[in-house]
């Protein structure tokens, strides 16, 4: 249900326990019946569901901005920024309020199901701006995997980009394989050091190559199905 824009998966999982989903007629109440949308019928609150178009996007998200879907406190998501897209959209994966950079956005659950699966190990690169200069011993403990509170983290690849004596801020690149709940701050919290800014300049193949910050584009048919690829 949540594939085609009926309401979140959670919330469609309480329409169903609140027996107010039909298929073929019955009134379902069981959470992850299987069923086939092209051929049984299926009402929710008396209206029938129909498949939605198939939409995929690749959003260079701005700092500042929610990755959800509402917010309680009235700040701006990126559904914000969606608001002539008439499918019911969302993030694959997260990232935090003060992240920017690279999202995708879609109504596919199947392939974002198997890009945020851990097992796929979806490379996901950051350029990371901190305070300070950066030794190399660091930058190799980063490379080897960092202790963090959930576990150790992978070996990741980091590239070193240079440093400022002016602004005393350090660049670098760090790609991940996993994707932990704020794992980049983290890791450089870490090691000891203060993010000045960090955005994710590219999520497996994808790059925000002529995506200005704000916009998005929709991915081709092409880049979906190498996406897919990693199923």
């Amino acid at each position: 249900m949540s594939n085609y824009g009926v309401a979140s998966r959670r919330a469609s999982e309480k329409l169903i326990l609140e027996g107010r989903v039909r298929v073929n007629g019955i009134i379902i109440r069981e959470v992850g019946l299987k069923v086939d949308p092209q051929r049984d019928i299926i009402i929710v609150d008396g209206k029938r569901i129909e498949a939605q178009p198939k939409r995929y996007y690749l959003f260079n998200k701005p700092k500042g901005v929610i990755t959800t879907a509402s917010d309680e406190k009235g700040r701006e998501t990126v559904m914000d920024y969606f608001k002539k897209v008439p499918e019911r959209i969302y993030a694959v994966g997260r990232l935090d309020q003060n992240t920017e950079g690279l999202l995708l956005m879609t109504n596919d659950g199947t392939l974002a199901n198997i890009l945020m699966h851990p097992s796929k190990m979806v490379d996901k690169t950051y350029e990371i701006k901190v305070k300070g200069r950066i030794r190399d011993a660091v930058l190799q403990q980063l490379a080897d995997g960092v202790p963090l509170a959930d576990g150790m983290t992978a070996p990741a690849d980091v590239y070193y980009i240079g440093y400022d004596s002016h602004t005393n801020i350090t660049s670098l690149e760090i790609t991940i394989h996993e994707g932990r709940n704020r794992q980049v701050r983290r890791m450089m919290e870490y090691v000891g050091y203060q993010v000045h800014n960090l955005r994710r300049v590219q999520y497996a193949f994808l790059t925000l190559s002529g995506v200005k910050r704000g916009a998005y584009r929709s991915l081709t048919r092409e880049e979906v199905a190498d996406l897919y690829k990693y199923k």
